[in-house]
């Protein structure tokens, strides 16, 4: 079963990823969300693309809006209703790409 974040990962691992990682906290929910903008379609389209093959591995899958070069992403974990260790290493690996896709 996976679990909540705990006070201390929120602490630890969650706060790095907002203060310098751009994520954002998701008002009335317990979530997640930054947005991530590409010089054109076929660059966000492979970002898109690498996100959903690591995704896919982990067997966690981010929400998601894409308009042409933005990609909107929000996450959450569905089996606990809110922020879990998946949604931290999610949001490594998701930053990661978006470093390697501009």
């Amino acid at each position: 079963m996976v679990k909540l974040l705990t006070s201390e990962e929120r602490t630890l691992k969650l706060q790095p990823l907002i203060e310098t990682g751009g994520w954002v906290l998701v008002d009335g929910r317990d979530a997640m969300k930054k947005s991530f903008v590409f010089a054109d379609f076929v660059q966000a389209f492979a970002f898109m693309t690498l996100v959903a093959l690591k995704a896919e591995k982990m067997d966690h899958h981010p929400e998601w809006f894409n308009v042409y070069n933005r990609v909107d992403i929000t996450l959450s974990t569905h089996d606990c209703q809110g922020l879990s260790s998946r949604d931290i290493a999610l949001a490594e690996i998701i930053n990661q790409a978006a470093s390697t896709a501009k």
